[in-house]
C-alpha cells in the first residue's frame, strides 16, 4: 500500500514539474489540486487505519471483533479513495493527451500554412523572374525596332536631301 502511493506521488511529482515548464490551463489545474485532496484524504485514512491496528480494546490487551472491523471499514474506505484517485488520475492523463494532441494538431496546420506561404513565395518568385525576362526581351526587340525606325528615318532624311538638291541642281541648269 505504501509503495502504492509513494508511487501515486512520485507520478503526480512529474507531472507537477512537467506543468512548471509549460503553461497549465485552469482545468488541468483544477484537477491536480482535486487529485491532491484525494491524497491528502487518503494518507489521513491510512493514519487512522495504523491508529486502529494499535487499539486493543479487549480482555488482556487483544484486538476485539469491532477493533477488526473498524481496521477492515478504513481498509476499504482508503481502497475507495484508491480507486477514485485512479480514476481521477485517468482523467488527468486524457486531458494531458487531449492538450498534446491539440498541440500536434496546431503545430502541423502551422507546418502545412509555412509550406504553403514557401510554395507560394517560390511560384511568385518564379512568375516575377519570368516576367522580368519577357519584359528584358520586349525591350530588346524594341530596341531593334527602334533602330530599324531610326536607320529608316534616317535613310529617308538622306534621300529626302538628295532629292532636294537634285532638284535644286535641274533647276538652276
Amino acid at each position: 500500500m505504501k509503495r502504492l502511493v509513494l508511487a501515486l506521488l512520485v507520478c503526480l511529482n512529474g507531472y507537477a514539474l512537467m506543468a512548471q515548464s509549460s503553461p497549465d490551463s485552469a482545468t488541468y489545474e483544477i484537477q491536480r489540486k482535486r487529485i491532491n485532496g484525494m491524497l491528502a484524504q487518503r494518507s489521513q485514512k491510512f493514519g487512522e487505519y495504523e491508529e486502529s491496528l494499535s487499539k486493543h480494546t479487549g480482555i488482556f490487551g487483544l484486538q476485539t471483533k469491532k477493533d477488526i472491523r473498524r481496521s477492515n471499514e478504513i481498509l476499504m474506505a482508503i481502497t475507495e479513495t484508491d480507486n477514485q484517485i485512479f480514476k481521477q488520475i485517468k482523467v488527468l492523463l486524457d486531458y494531458r493527451m487531449f492538450e498534446q494532441k491539440q498541440v500536434e494538431t496546431q503545430k502541423n496546420q502551422v507546418q502545412d500554412a509555412n509550406l504553403t506561404y514557401m510554395r507560394t513565395i517560390n511560384r511568385l518568385r518564379e512568375q516575377n523572374a519570368k516576367l522580368i525576362k519577357e519584359a528584358e526581351e520586349r525591350e530588346k526587340a524594341v530596341d531593334k525596332d527602334s533602330n530599324k525606325y531610326k536607320i529608316a528615318i534616317a535613310v529617308l532624311i538622306i534621300t529626302s536631301i538628295l532629292l532636294a538638291l537634285i532638284r535644286k541642281r535641274t533647276v538652276k541648269a
